[in-house]
């Protein structure tokens, strides 16, 4: 049997690899092996762990990486910690390829030390464009270390062949994401109310936002904006989804802390929802609010506008669903208006997702199946 390893280190993150992971231990061939890390071994971001092995994962190795402070600094050493326990891990897993999905620093990290140890690499979502954060270029140095590339819509493929890689191992296949839309059973708005003990009001939204590491504005003056906006919301209510483990991310997640406890009629927070609750949600709200990949890739598919702000996801192919604003109050709080609009929301029932319609796995199932991963190791520039 293939052993392939699948890594995770957030939330995010496994929810997007769960389909796959789910294909990959029914199938015949394949042994897989799962390899968690990051926060999802830290109490302050959830331990998430738990919520892998609930939902009948078995976790092969844990990797423990994350330091308790958030600034580039700690972040450099995490990443350092990371890669010597990943060394002993691939070393006693001795898998035939690992797979790894998007930007994060913690995967540039598994990418650099699977590929010293002679490791194929299965990449998901590369190929993307993110002008506001240094993820942007992580995606292309993992896409230059990786061997296997799944990209989400054609443009991004071409990308991933214009940075040398070989066309005949880039592959469009979808967005992973919109897999879990088609396939999992969301949850009614009366059922998700009960789930998270709160109560819907005459407007809903789903804020997610993370800091934009590139930005010239700090990340606590930029949400600082977009809480004021919300504040002057008198109809509406507002659930957050805290941020990940990224460089001042813990700035936001204590705003965010503080927003809800002097605000508790119009809002609440939740360290992690699950892949089920997060789009049960997403489905049931006016729109999601911040700059989080989930109101790009996702959100289309359900039909629920988007409301991006700033410079994140600056490059990223886009719906129309999505409004985009600059860090400022003003047009937030007329992107809000918008999605209350109901000629808009009736406008937008339609409108087709770029990033596929939720087939992904069974896409990539078929291509690793017929794959010789031995022979993927030696990689050869290709000028286009």
């Amino acid at each position: 049997m293939k052993k392939l390893c699948a890594v995770t280190a957030t939330r995010a993150e496994y929810g997007l690899l769960k389909p796959l992971m789910n294909a990959i231990n029914a199938h015949q061939e394949f042994e897989l092996q799962l390899l968690v890390t990051g926060a999802h071994l830290s109490p302050e971001f959830g331990n998430t762990y738990t919520l892998i092995e609930q939902e009948g994962f078995y976790i092969n190795k844990k990797v423990e990486m994350l330091l308790s402070a958030d600034t580039g600094s700690s972040i450099v050493k995490s990443m350092g910690l990371g890669m010597i326990g990943y060394a002993d891990a691939f070393s006693r897993l001795n898998p035939d390829a690992i797979i790894i999905l998007g930007d994060r620093y913690e995967m540039l990290a598994v990418a650099s030390s699977a590929s010293a140890m002679k490791i194929p690499i299965i990449h998901l979502h590369g190929g993307e464009i993110t002008e506001g954060a240094y993820d942007d270029s992580f995606r292309h140095a993992i896409t230059k270390l990786s061997h296997l590339h799944f990209a989400s819509t054609e443009s991004h493929r071409e990308r991933i062949i214009q940075l040398g890689e070989q066309p005949q191992n880039v592959f469009n296949v979808g967005a992973i994401g919109i897999d879990n839309i088609v396939n999992l059973p969301l949850l009614s708005k009366e059922a998700l109310e009960q789930d998270l003990g709160i109560r819907f009001a005459k407007y809903n939204y789903q804020v997610t936002f993370h800091p934009e590491t590139l930005a010239d504005l700090s990340a606590e003056e930029q949400f600082k904006v977009l809480l004021q906006a919300i504040k002057n919301q008198k109809e509406s209510f507002f659930v957050f989804t805290k941020s990940n483990a990224d460089t001042n991310g813990r700035i936001i997640n204590r705003m965010i802390d503080e927003f809800v406890t002097e605000n508790p009629h119009i809002a609440k927070a939740f360290t992690s929802l699950g892949s089920l609750k997060f789009l049960s949600l997403l489905k049931h709200s006016n729109a999601i609010i911040g700059n989080s990949s989930s109101g790009i890739i996702e959100a289309p598919s359900l039909h629920t506008p988007t409301i991006n702000i700033g410079d994140r996801q600056k490059g990223r192919m886009q719906a129309k669903t999505i409004i985009n604003c600059v860090v400022d109050q003003l047009q937030i709080e007329e992107a809000i208006d918008r999605t209350q609009d109901e000629i808009f929301m009736q406008s937008i029932k339609n409108l087709q997702n770029p990033y596929g319609n939720g087939d992904t796995t069974n896409k990539i199932m078929k291509i690793i199946e017929s794959t010789d991963f031995s022979k993927l190791l030696i990689k050869k520039f290709y000028d286009k």
